[in-house]
């Protein structure tokens, strides 16, 4: 059975972010996740993890949407070396981290190249400090037009490049429908390189029930092909949140 985290970056805005840390709990989840750790009270945070009791499922590496930005090794990891601190503080096992948005002043195999350099540099600091980086393809059909990294079998290629334990791929679900589709076959094919998963209904990014995808039979998938990390409901839910975020454990039931 799948383990959901709940984004709670998309859930519950109306509430201070710490606040957002017992409704996870309180609706029966075991983890949440969010974006960036640099415009938030981290110790607040984490003192409403600890009296929740929940997992922090991932974070992402600040500063953002940076591996393809040129003369940036050295900002990246100055960035890895204080997000690297963020986890250890909220015992968080993963960092997400994003390429940014083509250059259209050069050939995609220039730009390839710094970003397995940067991802490297970044990923070694990962290593030290017992985290996994994962790397996550977006779409640039609907929500992020100019995005350089946009389908699975190219971020396999990078990270079996680096073949390092600490560096795979965030298999957004959501996004992989929009962009390439073929999301069970991928899954399954590409397991193995696949550190963290994020799902939500397509069209839309809302409620995974009532659009496009079964994610009862994507749920099974996940199961079948030996998946282990955390599914991220990273979603913008158009019902109340105790009545959306019920969804997905039934599902996981179904």
């Amino acid at each position: 059975m799948p383990k959901l985290s709940v984004c709670i970056e998309m859930f519950w805005r109306d509430r201070p972010f710490a606040e957002r840390i017992a409704q996870v709990a309180r609706l029966g989840y075991q983890a949440f996740e969010f974006w960036g750790w640099d415009n938030k009270d981290i110790p607040a945070v984490a003192a409403a993890q600890s009296e929740a009791g929940l997992a922090v499922a991932a974070i992402c590496h600040v500063p953002g949407n940076s591996l393809i930005k040129r003369g940036a090794e050295k900002e990246l990891v100055q960035g890895m070396v204080r997000t690297a601190e963020v986890a250890a503080a909220l015992k968080c096992p993963t960092v997400i981290v994003t390429t940014g948005n083509t250059l259209d002043d050069e050939r995609y195999e220039a730009s390839r190249r710094r970003v397995v350099r940067h991802l490297r540099a970044v990923g070694q600091v990962a290593a030290d400090h017992g985290l996994t980086l994962v790397l996550e393809p977006l779409n640039t059909l609907v929500d992020h037009h100019g995005y350089w990294l946009t389908r699975m079998s190219e971020a396999v290629d990078i990270v079996q490049e680096l073949d390092s334990p600490a560096v795979k791929i965030l298999m957004d679900i959501y996004h992989q429908q929009i962009q390439e589709g073929h999301i069970i076959d991928n899954l399954t094919a590409y397991c193995a390189h696949i550190g963290h998963v994020h799902v939500a209904g397509v069209p839309g990014r809302h409620e995974l029930v009532g659009g496009e995808l079964d994610f009862r039979s994507i749920f099974r998938a996940i199961d079948a092909a030996g998946y282990e990390g955390f599914v991220g409901l990273e979603y913008a839910p158009l019902l109340r949140e105790a009545d959306s975020l019920a969804q997905p454990l039934r599902l996981l039931g179904g």
